[in-house]
């Protein structure tokens, strides 16, 4: 017997946290899913802040205009006025809840700029502003009698009713009915049932060998929904953060492009500028200009790191500016306030994902998505710096009142699901498998499939990659499922979507950049995914 909620949010980041508070105050029972700890999320991580209009010289247009001009021509351009226009109640009702931004002196907000933005636009606090909303949300979430809190579940798959045989695979009358999740502190697996289904589960960045992202961020929310049949889109647009801390130990730490907003300069290894080299912006260009410059000029040296010198800017106040970028960097054995740093590009931040309206809701009709696992149109080809955060507000307040309209609707889906079978499936004996398949899987994207690609390198990764899936499919029907499979499962097959998405696309256009395509078509399209319709 399935465990039955009006609305499961799968993820406890800015989105699902937001969307199950605004599901909470209609009334509704919601039950948060999230496979470690419910402050473990890519918001957490986030510290640049978020950019909103708030200030008399700016205005929607101005921020309209940057979005448009960083996502180069693939933004949806009623996705962007509407998430923008919103903004100011959505940043409202975020200090409700009890997010406290910076101020100055003034007592009016303290204005960060970053790379694409020609105003001083970023609500912040410091450097950590996702622990801060991520804090915020989970003190309001606790005060909700409304919402359960599930930590340590990661789910497996969606159940719909193709996937139960009641229908093909995106047919009319297909939809989502709940999910089997893996409880892994109790090491059995649990069906829950509902009435709507969101997707909140964040980022795809450990499909890279070298991330900023946590390693939470395995694409599980992509994954499942395209196993269930939802429409995928534009998964080649991988934005790479041009400012990654190169540490001794290996390491990759994210270094804000906030710093650069308050007037750090990059720097050769013979301590020359360059970036008026590739942009009038400079230093402040958008990140997937400043993410290939830096990746030019490494090539042209052969170096192993760019430097990032904040020094002029860091006199008097960057360690209260930003205290846990400064903090890292000490960790590491560099004082940014005493000489430059080297850094390095790092896979961040997916701008494609599962298509979704502008109310969250998904091309699978029960299922909805928000934050960085869905695309609504915002980002285009490369995202404007702070824009996720808003984009994931917003989209949570107004999907929750398109998931309310489901749930009050006639169409509710059974509570009898069928439970999870074993069948003769045995314990996992030969996890160093999973290991080597993990790291394969991470290096061939990081040669194959960053920042410039080809088409030779996109097949042979698709080639390399297909071995790796026909491998972890068969482990995955004759062992027991555990967390370490189900992520390596979901990140093949993100890797996949990434590649088909690129092979498709045959120009370079923000954050995709090929030597086979190197112009630019005349007219954007977005690329599409869908699973062949047919039973499971």
């Amino acid at each position: 017997m399935a465990t039955h909620f009006e609305a499961i949010i799968v993820g406890s980041g800015i989105g699902g946290l937001s969307f199950a508070l605004n599901l909470a105050q209609r009334g509704h029972s919601v039950a948060i899913v999230t496979k470690k700890t419910s402050s473990e999320s890519n918001t957490n991580w986030a510290q640049g802040g978020i950019a909103c209009v708030t200030d008399k010289t700016d205005d929607f247009q101005s921020h309209m205009k940057d979005t448009l001009t960083a996502g180069d021509g693939l933004c949806d351009v009623d996705a962007v006025k509407h998430i923008i226009e919103s903004g100011p109640d959505r940043v409202a009702e975020l200090i409700a809840w009890g997010v406290e931004f910076e101020n100055g002196t003034d007592g009016r907000p303290d204005l960060g700029r970053e790379g694409g933005h020609s105003q001083r636009r970023i609500l912040h606090a410091r450097d950590m502003t996702g622990r801060a909303i991520e804090s915020a949300l989970l003190r309001a979430i606790a005060r909700s009698p409304q919402v359960v809190m599930l930590e340590h579940h990661l789910v497996i798959d969606l159940i719909t009713r193709a996937k139960l045989g009641a229908c093909p695979i995106g047919a009319s009358d297909d939809r989502v009915l709940g999910l089997h999740v893996l409880n892994t502190k109790a090491g059995r697996v649990e069906t829950l049932s509902a009435d709507a289904v969101v997707l909140a589960t964040g980022g795809i960045g450990q499909v890279y060998q070298f991330t900023t992202n946590p390693d939470i961020a395995t694409g599980d929310g992509i994954a499942m929904a395209y196993r269930a049949g939802a429409e995928v889109r534009d998964m080649e647009m991988v934005q790479f953060h041009p400012t990654a801390l190169k540490a001794p130990d290996g390491s990759r730490a994210l270094i804000s492009e906030a710093v650069r907003g308050e007037g750090a300069i990059l720097r050769d290894v013979s301590m020359r500028a360059f970036m008026k080299d590739f942009h009038p912006l400079g230093d402040l260009a958008p990140r997937d200009i400043v993410a290939r410059a830096i990746d030019s000029v490494m090539k042209r040296d052969g170096a192993p790191h760019v430097l990032l010198d904040a020094t002029q800017v860091a006199k008097g106040h960057f360690a209260e500016r930003f205290p846990h970028i400064y903090a890292t960097c000490l960790k590491a054995g560099f004082d940014l306030t005493k000489e430059p740093v080297p850094v390095v590009p790092a896979a961040h931040y997916l701008c494609g994902g599962i298509a979704t309206d502008l109310r969250g809701q998904t091309s699978l009709p029960g299922l909805f998505a928000v934050g960085e696992v869905a695309c609504t149109g915002l980002h285009g080809a490369n995202r404007l710096a702070s824009n996720s955060l808003l984009e994931a507000v917003v989209l949570a307040h107004d999907g929750a009142a398109a998931a309310h309209d489901e749930i009050i609707s006639k169409l509710k889906p059974s509570s009898s699901l069928p439970a999870w079978i074993d069948g003769s499936a045995g314990d996992p004996d030969e996890r160093v498998v999973l290991t080597h398949n993990w790291d394969e899987l991470r290096r061939t994207m990081w040669d194959y499939v960053g920042i410039v690609r080809s088409t030779k390198r996109l097949q042979r990764a698709r080639t390399r990659i297909g071995t790796l899936s026909d491998e972890v499919r068969e482990y995955y029907w004759n062992f027991r499922v555990e967390p370490r499979l189900l992520e390596l499962r979901n990140l093949i097959q993100v890797a996949e979507l990434i590649i088909d998405c690129a092979l498709q696309r045959r120009e370079s256009r923000g954050l995709h950049f090929t030597l086979d395509y190197p112009a630019k078509l005349a007219e954007a399209r977005h690329t599409s995914v869908r699973r062949p319709q047919g039973r499971p």
